[in-house]
């Protein structure tokens, strides 16, 4: 979840380097942040409640040579600027930044209390330095010291610290991300790629259970507990600095949006080998689980439907963090298919560990080359949606579905007239996102921002884009949506309309067709104001939002509008689209 960024080098202004990085590394938590420069023998330490990006680099103008950051979403204690990481120990010789969650700080709190230790904060990262520093009592070496100190911590964590007296950066990691950047003149530490993207663009991934130390001049990678070192090969990056930048838009989520013209023909754009890889393995499996956390997990349920339509073949459908209760029903023979953007979702990397316990193959489709999924998984698919810095996801979301109902087609080899398909849907997508249709798009914000509940309808693969829908508008507008399966509106949730109330029905042309549009005309009787999105008008629509006819990948056309009226929905309202209150990009933390 939390943003680290830390350097070491020979570079003097590593206060300013860090905090010009940690910028680019908001969307992963934006409660509060905090830097530690070492400066002479001293660590100095500032840190805030707010966002990084409006903090002036030139304010850490020090003579620095090593230097750690840390931007918050917070977990263990309030947002305020003492709960703020960086942590020191006592004497202000060791400094901390943390992401995860160390799960028995408590019981550490209390025992380090007891030898006469002072809190300061809430937070469980402050027994990180305390413990630390109780270790350096006996192992006088700062790296050997951590690496015993982390011997006592359970939970999935990423831990980057430094101590005065060692010019060194010792990193350790039981689940959170860190990626080295291997630069000419130092070492760059970060829980993601774009903060170090303007310097290096060389990257080394500390895997879990691994530890690292740098001078800046050389750096050694070792087992977190047996300290055997462990070499690591450098990897090339592919995608450029200006893919990460906003450009010409205002926000991230609408540029984001707005690349899906080209994002959903890259994700269609594989080697069909592959393709025809994932599709053998389901048609071989004793039973295949789809696996994704939020947004991805609304795509493996669109998926359910692509491969009953398409591919005639029943797939499991879970999300992440409820996976943990199926494991009964694997065995050797079962497949596990795991999608994330990140790559580093911690419900789904938990999923991943009891299928393998089970002995099951776990293939990846994700967006984040190098990520702790495509490494760990036996076999990985990548969508190649490029960078995607607003927390809200969309191109990386369609680029999913995509890839999903190419896999289904070739399972009842039609691979070619799969990708054609989806080749046509992206020329009708590209046809779709002109200025006159986002700029009706915002009308339609406009009629309905100031409305605190929203309900969207949906049947078949529409369904999964109902709830999907949902998700889209109440994490960046903050308005209250729910989303329905059509057909469920009679058993309760019809109570909740009212005169006025916006109700969006999701369509194709379809068998089920006329079902959803007899629903619409149900919400309409009770008073609801109807929103269609839709190929075809209807008289039950107080407003229609065309979409283009696509058959099967109806599911990926009709999610696009929605994601442009939760940004204008956003932004009407206040708010800000790409970093809302209390999310993150990456959930790494269960």
């Amino acid at each position: 979840m939390c943003g680290i960024f830390g350097y070491v080098g020979s570079r003097n202004n590593a206060g300013q380097l860090v905090v010009k990085g940690l910028k680019n590394l908001e969307y992963r938590g934006y409660d509060s942040w905090g830097v530690a420069c070492k400066v002479g023998d001293a660590v100095l330490v500032e840190k805030d409640i707010g966002k990084i990006s409006a903090v002036n680099e030139s304010e850490f103008a020090h003579d620095c040579g090593m230097a750690i950051s840390h931007t918050r979403w917070a977990t263990h204690g309030g947002v305020t600027a003492m709960n703020a990481h960086p942590h020191l120990n006592e004497a202000g010789t060791i400094a901390v930044v943390h992401n995860g969650i160390i799960e028995n700080f408590q019981s550490l709190r209390n025992e380090l209390k007891e030898k006469g230790y002072t809190f300061k904060s809430e937070t469980d990262t402050e027994v990180i330095p305390y413990i630390i520093e109780e270790e350096m009592k006996t192992t006088p070496d700062f790296a050997s010291a951590v690496r015993k100190a982390c011997a006592k911590f359970d939970g999935r964590y990423g831990i980057l610290a430094f101590h005065t007296e060692s010019n060194t950066l010792v990193a350790t990691r039981t689940g959170s991300p860190l990626i080295v950047g291997v630069g000419e003149d130092g070492y760059f530490i970060a829980s993601d790629i774009p903060a170090f993207m303007e310097h290096t663009k060389t990257v080394q991934y500390l895997d879990d259970g691994e530890m690292l130390v740098t001078d800046g001049k050389s750096i050694l990678f070792t087992d977190l507990e047996t300290g055997e070192e462990h070499p690591k090969r450098e990897i090339e990056i592919t995608w450029s600095v200006e893919e990460a930048q906003k450009g010409e838009y205002a926000h991230f989520m609408l540029k984001e949006i707005m690349e899906q013209k080209d994002s959903i023909a890259r994700a269609v754009n594989q080697d069909d080998d592959q393709i025809k890889v994932i599709a053998d393995a389901i048609k071989n499996a004793q039973g295949t689980f789809l696996v994704g956390s939020g947004t991805a997990h609304k795509a493996c349920m669109a998926a359910e439907y692509f491969f009953s339509v398409i591919a005639k073949h029943h797939v499991n459908v879970t999300s992440g963090g409820e996976f943990k209760v199926h494991h009964h029903f694997l065995k050797p023979e079962s497949l596990m298919i795991v999608v994330s953007q990140s790559g580093e979702t911690a419900d789904t990397l938990e999923a991943m560990k009891v299928a393998k316990s089970k002995g099951a193959k776990v293939l990846a489709i994700v967006n984040a080359e190098g990520s702790t999924i495509d490494r760990e998984a036996d076999y990985t698919l990548l969508i190649n949606a490029g960078p995607e810095r607003a927390v809200a996801s969309t191109k990386a979301l369609t680029g999913q579905m995509a890839v999903l109902m190419m896999i289904a087609h070739a399972m009842n080899d039609k691979l070619h007239e799969g990708k054609t398909l989806l080749l046509n849907t992206v020329s009708s997508i590209n046809d779709m996102l002109n200025p006159r249709y986002i700029d009706f798009l915002e009308e339609v914000a406009q009629e309905i921002q100031h409305h605190e509940d929203l309900y969207i309808i949906g049947k078949s693969w529409n369904y999964p884009i109902a709830l999907e829908s949902a998700i889209k508008i109440q994490e960046v507008s903050y308005i209250h949506a729910e989303g329905f399966a059509a057909s469920e509106l009679k058993h309760g949730p019809i109570a909740l309309i009212e005169e006025g109330t916006p109700c969006i029905a999701l369509l194709g042309n379809d068998e089920v067709t006329p079902d959803i549009i007899s629903n619409t005309i149900e919400l309409k009787a009770r008073g609801a104001q109807t929103i269609a999105i839709a190929p075809e008008n209807n008289e039950a629509f107080d407003t229609w939002i065309k979409v283009p006819d696509v058959g099967v990948a109806q599911a990926i056309v009709n999610v696009i509008p929605i994601q442009v009226l939760a940004y204008f929905l956003a932004v009407k309202r206040g708010k800000d689209p790409d970093m809302p209150r209390n999310l993150a990009k990456s959930v790494t933390v269960k």
